[in-house]
């Protein structure tokens, strides 16, 4: 018994030794991370009273702190700052469909402004700025080292007075400038139209208003057209749209979802991670769908595209998109400031990230560049060659039609001539709107 408890005392103060062997190592390390953040809030307080004292102008300590503030959001990623009270107002309105400037969604990348797309109907989308285009000075100013929200400041400015950017772009030599006059932003988030028996819905953000506005815009083109029997298909248009509010993206990938999940979110804690999942109900009733992506369409334009695509609810065409696949919470301060802090990576129903990577269309189709427009309309020479029986003097006419059947093979025709105008115009529409018809053709008859 003796033993038993010696060897019971003895088991006890190895434990004891075991714990403050493990723990005293861990319990220092703790200490001296501690000690080294008091140190470089030390060094940070001594700093800011130096230049408070020393520097060559006097500064506004509240700038300074801001500054200081939004430096360290600004180093985690291109997508986390800090919001000043205007800023956050700012950002509130934009939400809800309505702000002041130029009409470009911009990003950060190598230090440079970088153009992610133009907004439709914007002063920066009728001056032709295009996505990928690389902003180096405002007004003559450089932009080079200066933080995104600074250089979104320096962009901002009462509404009709006259901005002068100058522009970087792929494929052009010399950088050259862009005049535009600042206007009030307000966005229509859904724009539609139909083309032939095709439903195009192009979706321009991501805001309160897109998915109210998807639903009675897509309504009202297919009660146009006489009923979703006359319908062939829908076009989802999502190139250069800058993305927006992550509720929104999924209500509208929703829409055309029955089942399945739309988009998950795994955070620093894995418990944090969420999952969101489609409701019954296909606002196409089953019709095929294209979604039209290019390098403008990011965020919340990419989980749309990216749950369409692997539910094989639809095909994907365009060119790789841009690939912002984090999330963004924006976190209320005092003072009515705000933190935009990125909290979380989203992936699409497959399990695949497009953080930097982007999705990839199922049929790649680059858009083609106008060439410049001539002043000679003269006819080709070939125009001679394209002559038909038809048009030779004395032919024979066509006996085995009636007049309804050669109305119709004439109305064919008209709708082939509007599909080749439009490919001039829009070649990767035109090129959406063929592959719908490709399946209809090939789908059962009536």
């Amino acid at each position: 018994m003796k033993k038993f408890v010696m060897a019971a005392v003895g088991g006890t103060l190895a434990g004891v030794i075991a714990t403050t062997q493990v723990a005293g190592p861990l319990l220092a390390q703790e200490s001296a991370a501690n000690s080294s953040v008091y140190e470089q809030l030390d060094l940070f307080g001594d700093i800011f009273e130096r230049i408070r004292s020393q520097y060559v102008e006097d500064v506004e300590p509240s700038e300074l702190i801001e500054a200081a503030i939004d430096g360290m959001l600004t180093s985690l990623d291109p997508h986390s700052s800090y919001l000043s009270p205007d800023d956050a107002a700012a950002m509130q309105v934009q939400t809800r469909g309505e702000f002041g400037g130029l009409g470009i969604e911009v990003t950060q990348e190598e230090g440079f402004i970088k153009v992610v797309s133009p907004i439709d109907g914007t002063p920066a989308a009728e001056a032709g700025i295009e996505a990928g285009d690389f902003i180096t000075h405002v007004d003559g100013d450089s932009m080079l080292g200066l933080t995104l929200d600074s250089a979104v400041e320096r962009m901002r400015g009462p509404v009709g007075s006259e901005i002068i950017i100058t522009v970087v772009r792929e494929g052009e030599t010399e950088p050259f400038d862009v005049s535009i006059i600042r206007d009030t932003i307000e966005l229509q988030a859904v724009r539609s139209r139909t083309e032939g028996d095709t439903v195009v819905m192009r979706v321009t953000t991501f805001n309160d208003k897109t998915t109210p506005n998807l639903i009675s815009k897509l309504q009202e083109e297919v009660e146009a057209l006489g009923g979703m029997d006359a319908v062939n298909g829908f076009v989802i248009d999502l190139r250069n749209n800058p993305g927006g509010l992550l509720t929104q993206a999924i209500r509208v990938s929703d829409a055309f979802l029955e089942e399945g999940e739309i988009v998950s979110t795994r955070g620093r804690d894995p418990a944090d991670g969420d999952r969101f999942n489609a409701t019954p109900g296909d606002l196409a009733e089953g019709k095929p769908i294209v979604v039209l992506i290019n390098g403008g369409s990011a965020s919340a334009s990419e989980i749309v595209a990216g749950a369409l695509q692997d539910h094989r609810r639809a095909i994907v065409v365009g060119t790789k998109s841009f690939g912002k696949g984090s999330v963004q919470t924006v976190m209320p301060l005092r003072g009515e400031g705000a933190m935009r802090l990125t909290t979380a990576r989203y992936y699409t129903p497959s399990g695949r990230s497009i953080q930097s990577l982007g999705v990839s269309p199922d049929i790649v189709v680059e858009q083609p560049r106008r060439a410049p427009e001539t002043e000679e309309e003269d006819e080709p020479a070939s125009a001679v060659g394209q002559r038909s029986e038809a048009d030779l003097r004395g032919s024979l006419n066509n006996d085995s039609l009636s007049e309804d059947e050669i109305r119709q093979i004439e109305e064919d025709r008209a709708k082939a001539e509007a599909a080749a105008e439009l490919r001039e115009e829009d070649y990767q529409l035109a090129y959406a709107i063929d592959i719908l018809k490709g399946l209809n053709a090939l789908g059962p008859e009536d």
